[in-house]
């Protein structure tokens, strides 16, 4: 069982924070989800491994694009 699978309740709310914030960046989305800076970086590779795919601009915002079907 991968890491992430663990994790899908907490990915899911804070790629739906991002749906909702478009061009967040990770500091502005850890204080609005209650964690640590550091957990958002941690957690954004996991996500992209579990299907939730986002982009990151020049100025460290992220963006969604969507959820993989499995």
């Amino acid at each position: 069982m991968a890491f992430w699978s663990k994790k899908t309740d907490e990915m899911q709310d804070t790629f739906v924070e991002i749906e909702q914030n478009p061009g967040v960046n990770s500091a502005q989305l850890a204080e609005r989800l209650g964690v640590a800076p550091s957990t958002i970086i941690r957690r954004l590779p996991s996500m992209s491994d579990a299907g939730f795919l986002l982009y990151e601009d020049d100025k460290g915002g992220l963006w969604p694009f969507g959820k993989r079907k499995s």
